[in-house]
């Protein structure tokens, strides 16, 4: 990757400027949100935006909207140098960096909710947590206008979401799923694994190594998702220190269950281990 120059901006009016100065040159933007606490699966999000796009905007903003009362939005990772190096390795322009005054000023009181998509999976247990996503989403978008947007598999709810909402709220912006990138013994990678310590770490595999169970039966012509996730479940039960939050197999796009496969279908998982909350996800298609 050929190094250049990187900025970091922190207020809407900057991030504003910067895009019109690219708009009037015809440059392509895309646009990587995230959290920070940056690992490989973000920068397959960078390069594939990179790769795509004539400028990358990545966006570190830990939302509290999202976060629920008890959930940990004070622990959450934060390196914001570890973060520039990321970014620069793999292609970003810019950094928008603001603080949550910027975004949720004094007297903020508008919110972008949705029904249906929202409301099972990870919205049973984070109730407000789509509403939070939804709107700071929505800000991010009007503010960076991107021509593209990339979003990683893993939070696979997420996306749908937010291919839902840009089509209903009429945004011009094209919606990339990018895979799930993995460690070797198959764990998603996600900022929160920092939180598990070295057993725990271990413990984790069976997030992937149930939803993998779950993966050879339907290659192995099961379509009765009642038969899924009792193999999946059983495999994650396995394991001493995990407390499953749900498994379930679900339609893609609406997010809905299903008790048998047709075409395309999603195996879904939230588990606790020890006190993380970790989720990970497999689409089941021919």
């Amino acid at each position: 990757m050929r190094r250049h120059n990187m900025k970091l901006v922190t207020t809407i009016k900057e991030m504003r400027e910067q895009v019109r100065r690219w708009k009037a040159a015809n440059l392509t933007i895309g646009f990587v949100p995230t959290m920070g606490f940056l690992h490989e699966g973000h920068a397959s999000l960078i390069r594939q935006a990179a790769e795509e796009c004539d400028k990358v905007v990545v966006s570190i903003f830990v939302n509290p909207m999202q976060f629920g009362p008890t959930e940990d939005l004070a622990s959450y990772p934060r390196d914001i140098d570890h973060d520039k190096g990321v970014c620069l390795e793999n292609g970003a322009q810019l950094i928008f960096f603001p603080e949550v005054s910027e975004l949720y000023p004094d007297g903020f009181s508008s919110f972008v909710n949705m029904d249906g998509l929202t409301n099972g999976l990870c919205g049973t247990s984070r109730p407000e947590h789509f509403r939070g996503v939804c709107t700071v989403v929505t800000k991010l978008f009007n503010i960076v206008q991107p021509d593209r947007a990339f979003f990683g598999q893993k939070d696979a709810q997420q996306l749908a979401i937010i291919r839902r909402m840009t089509i209903d709220l009429s945004f011009p912006i094209e919606i990339i799923g990018c895979p799930i990138v993995r460690e070797p013994d198959g764990l998603a990678l996600s900022s929160r694994n920092k939180y598990l310590n070295e057993e725990e770490r271990t413990a984790a595999h069976c997030l992937s190594a149930g939803l993998n169970i779950g993966k050879s039966l339907f290659e192995n012509r099961e379509r009765d998702t009642h038969a899924i996730k009792t193999a999946v479940l059983a495999r994650i039960s396995q394991e001493a220190l995990a407390r499953v939050d749900y498994v379930e197999v679900v339609d893609p796009d609406s997010m809905q269950p299903i008790e048998k496969i047709d075409n395309a279908a999603l195996c879904a998982v939230a588990v606790f281990i020890g006190k993380t909350r970790l989720i990970d996800n497999i689409i089941l298609e021919d």
